[in-house]
């Protein structure tokens, strides 16, 4: 697989960018409104993050971002920890239209800054975490009780995203969930969003966007020292594989 080279990102004339930017910013915008107005008075979760999954199909359908998925048979049907790298606003997104609608995603606590999309997270049970500090420890414990409890976890390690190509550095607290609740590791591997909607960019280009499942990681031995690195090299290793950039954080 090729590396990622930013001058090739953009295929499509720019005097066709604007307007097309304005078409896909009115269909999720449209799309995102008309499903969170539908599940709102939904009981059931397991019914309200199906409905999501079908919106964020049908929207990235619709602005010409179509997802495929490859080998999905490596997802276990039972609960696990997907780890995937992170490089657009879009992945979110994917990730909802690709995997299955069982899913509790691990997000960065500023989108509860975000009223509308604070509301359809808090409906289809995602889950905020802190950066740091007393409030990423209890925020962790919070996602291992749920992973007892039999959630399945989708969690973007890297924490946030960079404007240059290229997988940073993993957080701990993905794999230190896997261990203690004695889940799998599902490496996931997403290409495309980058091209479709860099960092420090607002105007969308249509493309195909790929997510690519890895076989799982067993669970660390221990949720600390060297058994812990070693599931987290491994897990890294296996995204950095498939994604075609460079590592930013060889030493990791």
């Amino acid at each position: 697989m090729g590396t990622f080279n930013p001058l090739n990102a953009r295929k499509v004339p720019r005097w066709l960018l604007l307007p097309y930017a304005a078409w896909a910013c009115l269909a999720f915008l449209s799309l995102g409104l008309t499903v969170l107005l539908l599940i709102l008075p939904v009981p059931r979760q397991s019914l309200r993050r199906r409905m999501v999954h079908i919106a964020a199909r049908a929207a990235l359908f619709a602005c010409g971002m179509p997802v495929a998925r490859r080998h999905p048979e490596h997802l276990p049907a039972t609960a696990c920890v997907v780890v995937a790298n992170h490089s657009s606003y879009l992945d979110g997104i994917v990730l909802c239209a690709a995997l299955p609608p069982r899913f509790c995603f691990v997000i960065k606590r500023e989108m509860s800054r975000v009223p509308l999309a604070n509301l359809l997270l808090q409906r289809i049970g995602s889950h905020y975490v802190a950066r740091g500090g007393g409030a990423a420890a209890r925020d962790t414990r919070e996602l291992l009780r749920r992973a007892d409890a039999g959630d399945t976890l989708a969690i973007f390690p890297e924490g946030t995203f960079q404007p240059q190509p290229g997988l940073a550095a993993f957080r701990s607290g993905a794999f230190v969930i896997a261990a203690r609740a004695r889940l799998p590791l599902v490496p996931v591997a997403i290409r495309g969003t980058r091209r479709a909607l860099p960092g420090g960019s607002f105007i969308p280009c249509p493309g195909r966007i790929t997510v690519e499942i890895a076989p799982p990681v067993p669970p660390p031995a221990s949720h600390a020292g060297p058994e812990l690195d070693v599931a987290r090299r491994a897990v890294r290793s296996a995204i950095l594989a498939r994604i075609g950039e460079p590592d930013l954080a060889p030493e990791s």
